[in-house]
């Protein structure tokens, strides 16, 4: 596995360098099929804040720490993602047995912004869709900590959406022509 570490607002020492490579470095030791891990560091008013992306096998781990000091950010990112690959793999022996558990209901819109604001695009996202089962993809959204996925659904070979609803349940929005 790769560490590309880069920062932002900060200079990336080798020391700090080598301690994130030591710290996210550990987490091979749960997968083989670990991509190259992407890390950014970034200092934004007196914030430390690290974001570390993995692939793990066509999905991907992504956890974000921010505090008063870069390396404790480290620590906690760290750990963050231990958790998040300890419920993986938890969730793909249990996926067979019964459905993903609910996580909570997605904030509310605000609804007070001003009508050339309220349709503005101010980022775009380009991803590879794979085929998945509706299961693994609840399962994508919740580690992405999201509250929708867009996939390929590998029994119909049609772009689904899966997305948490009000109540907490899951919904699957699939396309009819």
């Amino acid at each position: 596995m790769n560490i590309n570490v880069r920062g932002k607002n900060v200079e990336v020492t080798p020391a700090l360098k080598s301690y994130v490579e030591k710290r996210v470095g550990k987490l091979k030791r749960f997968f083989d099929g670990l991509g190259d891990a992407e890390v950014k560091l970034e200092i934004k008013k007196n914030r430390h804040k690290v974001e570390v992306t993995i692939p793990v096998n066509g999905m991907i781990l992504r956890g974000e720490e921010a505090t008063a000091d870069m390396y404790a950010s480290v620590d906690l990112v760290v750990e963050k993602l231990e958790r998040q690959i300890e419920r993986y793999k938890g969730k793909l022996y249990e996926k067979k047995a019964r459905a993903a558990s609910a996580i909570k209901a997605p904030e509310p819109l605000e609804k007070d912004k001003s009508e050339e604001d309220k349709f503005k695009i101010v980022k775009t996202k380009r991803f590879a869709i794979k085929p998945m089962a509706v299961e693994e993809a609840v399962m994508q959204m919740n580690l992405l900590g999201h509250n929708f996925f867009v996939f390929m659904n590998a029994e119909t070979e049609q772009v689904n959406v899966v997305y948490v609803r009000k109540d907490g349940n899951y919904g699957l929005i699939e396309p009819t022509f």
